[in-house]
């Protein structure tokens, strides 16, 4: 009874809590770890539903700051047990500047890391990124790979560059000792391409079609495969990885794991239509409407564009030299790391993650109109 009554007792910290995949590792955290007794949710903007969360049996403590300050992740961490550090800037459309994508994804993990050997945490799960690997800028693909297969990681995009850089703090800072002797122990998960509820690029996506009549148009070839995770998979890996990280901290310290389930394998379109085409859009053409140097020439179009127009307005379409590169090059998993190292399997089979992601586009349509 005594150890039950201490495993009620942890503190989790979850950084970005508010975020797409922060606030469901929030609530998976809620729903699936017997053993906590209070939740900390640490964001620059804290959502109105953290309100909600506030009258069940653990105790949640929303605490609003900024990863980039040092004193106020030190703040948050003190006390916990485990930080899952979800808080970082997504950017591959240029809103923000490189100084500031390397300050909250570089700094703000440094800072989190320097909190946890500073008060005493000795547990911490980082979400990563697919795009610390790739695809990289030579067009290279990545097909059924794991986490141990070569691929050159060549990157002049600052957001896959910062992940890369953070990342590797992570990795490196397992076996540091922390305040009290103890060694921290540190895991980075890599997601593939995030989707379900709360995306807000596929909201986008379904808005756009509206705008178009209930069109879209097909720019890459449905022969260019990509790896996508459902945003509930993705959560249940975070808890899992947080929980198992004490028991086999041998095993997992310093390891990345691919995040992933049993979503199939589709270009960027075809599987955006698995839920924009119940929805009511369609997708023209078997194949790509424009020839791909004409996408070529308008990517580059827009990124000078963006350069000229940075000093008077914020213009960030969703075609640029990156997000092109990306789109049009195959990037594919196959691994079963994470199941060896701590028994993962996925909550969610592909048709529930469907049918839930399905459900959230058509309620954020109704709301849009």
């Amino acid at each position: 009874m005594a150890d039950s009554a201490q495993a009620q007792k942890l503190v989790y910290l979850v950084t970005g809590g508010c975020g797409f995949l922060g606030e469901h590792v929030v609530r998976m955290l809620l729903q699936r770890e017997p053993r906590l007794g209070e939740l900390r949710v640490f964001d620059r903007h804290l959502d109105p539903w953290l309100e909600e969360l506030k009258t069940g049996p653990v105790r949640v403590t929303a605490i609003q700051g900024d990863v980039t300050e040092a004193h106020e992740v030190a703040a948050a961490v003190a006390g916990a047990h485990v930080v899952i550090h979800t808080a970082g800037l997504v950017d591959v459309f240029g809103r923000a500047s490189p100084e500031t994508i390397h300050e909250v994804n570089v700094q703000g993990t440094r800072n989190v890391i320097e909190a946890c050997v500073q008060t005493g945490t000795q547990f911490l799960v980082y979400t990563s990124s697919m795009e610390v690997v790739g695809p990289n800028t030579k067009g290279h693909p990545f097909y059924r790979g794991n986490e141990d297969t070569l691929y050159e990681a060549v990157h002049r995009h600052p957001y896959p560059c910062s992940k890369a850089l953070a990342e590797r703090l992570v990795l490196e800072a397992n076996g540091r000792e922390v305040h009290g002797g103890l060694p921290l122990v540190t895991c980075a998960l890599r997601p593939t391409g995030i989707y379900g509820e709360g995306h807000q690029i596929m909201r986008d996506f379904y808005r756009q079609g509206l705008r178009l009549g209930g069109w879209l148009f097909r720019a890459i070839p449905a022969s260019v495969e990509h790896g996508r995770v459902y945003v509930g998979n993705v959560a249940w890996m975070h808890v899992l990885a947080a929980r198992e990280l004490e028991r086999r901290a041998a095993l997992m310290g310093g390891q990345v794991y691919f995040c992933y389930d049993g979503s199939p394998y589709k270009s960027y379109e075809d599987f955006n239509m698995e839920f924009l085409g119940p929805c009511g859009l369609q997708l023209v053409g078997a194949r790509p409407l424009l020839p791909y140097w004409v996408l070529v020439f308008l990517a580059a179009l827009n990124a000078l564009l963006q350069w000229l127009l940075r000093p008077l307005v914020l213009y960030a379409p969703l075609l640029n030299p990156y997000t092109l590169a990306v789109a049009n090059t195959t990037f594919t998993v196959s691994t079963d790391k994470a199941q060896r190292h701590f028994g993962y399997e996925p909550l969610f089979s592909w048709e529930d993650s469907r049918t839930r992601t399905i459900l959230w586009v058509q309620a954020a349509g109704s709301s849009a109109q």
